[in-house]
């Protein structure tokens, strides 16, 4: 299946690289109602979602660029970082100012960031909408793989500045969703405004039915998260303990490091749980401690 499409941008290079965060779990949404780039009037900036949005992802205080420890992801970091920010542009006739002010800096519109389970695309996504809502602009994250989503949340999202899509593995291969997602393309390019698409695979290797939709995905730079080494997890839990107030000793460190999976959202799930024992007990870690905790997480 094609669908037909009179103009195409020159896809931007692609570009190489970036990783952890836990999901909320929102309620399910209700479509927003279509209307025209031209007369649709922008969510406010700053707020959650603008009309009827409940879908869209609240970020939780850790859900910032400042609480990821980016290792091999910098560049993945320093792009979806300018992606967030706005960018004033001279206006024309055909590119009201309206639609000008609020295209993406640098990176161009579209970006694309791919990696396994673990590699923190929840996380940078969140981040990058909260950015987004810190510059002025109205930015939402919605989770693909949410239970009973319809094409329909597609809608009019071209109203916002800024939109992430998480899990788009979850709806490839279903003729409704793909299309919908290529007409969103079309209308966010249309509008000026910028799209974060994440999944577990490039776009080559998602089975993608509809060519249109693959040759839109293809239009941005697309970025591999990789996976932190044992250094950069220790730097991590170093990282995220400081943020916490929480006096976590190298030995400590150590001991989670070789009886823990190196994976960044099971270590920050571990160590939250850690912090309020920790405060509980009103003492720092001890070995111990950090065992039973192990070992209750593995059930």
């Amino acid at each position: 299946m094609s669908v037909s499409e009179d103009t195409t941008p020159t896809p931007s290079p692609d570009l190489g690289s970036a990783s952890p965060g836990p999901r909320p779990d929102p309620g399910l949404p209700s479509p927003l109602p279509r209307q025209s780039p031209e007369g649709a009037s922008r969510p406010q900036p700053g707020a959650l979602g603008g009309p009827q949005l409940p879908l869209a992802l609240t970020p939780g205080a850790e859900s910032d660029f400042s609480a990821y420890l980016a290792g091999p992801n910098a560049e993945v970091v320093a792009a979806l970082t300018a992606w967030a920010r706005p960018s004033p542009l001279p206006h024309t006739p055909e590119a009201p100012p309206r639609v000008a002010t609020y295209q993406p800096a640098a990176t161009g519109p579209f970006l694309y960031v791919f990696g396994p389970p673990g590699t923190g695309k929840s996380h940078l996504l969140q981040a990058a909408c909260q950015a987004a809502r810190q510059e002025g602009l109205a930015a939402a994250c919605l989770p693909l793989d949410h239970p009973g989503l319809q094409p329909a949340i597609l809608d009019a999202l071209e109203c916002w500045d800024r939109i992430a899509l998480d899990g788009l593995e979850a709806v490839i291969g279903q003729a409704t969703w793909e299309e919908a997602l290529f007409h969103l393309y079309n209308r966010l390019r249309d509008a000026g405004r910028g799209l974060l698409v994440a999944a577990r695979h490039p776009p080559a290797e998602l089975g993608i039915h509809l060519p249109d939709l693959a040759s839109r995905l293809a239009w941005g730079a697309s970025y591999r998260l990789r996976p932190l080494d044992e250094e950069d997890c220790a730097a991590l839990l170093r990282h995220a303990a400081r943020r916490r107030g929480l006096k976590l000793g190298e030995e400590a460190i150590t001991y989670l490091l070789k009886r823990c999976p190196r994976e960044p959202g099971y270590l920050l799930g571990l160590l939250g749980q850690l912090d309020q024992a920790s405060l509980a007990h009103k003492k720092r870690p001890t070995l111990p401690l950090i065992r039973a905790l192990i070992e209750e997480s593995r059930g």
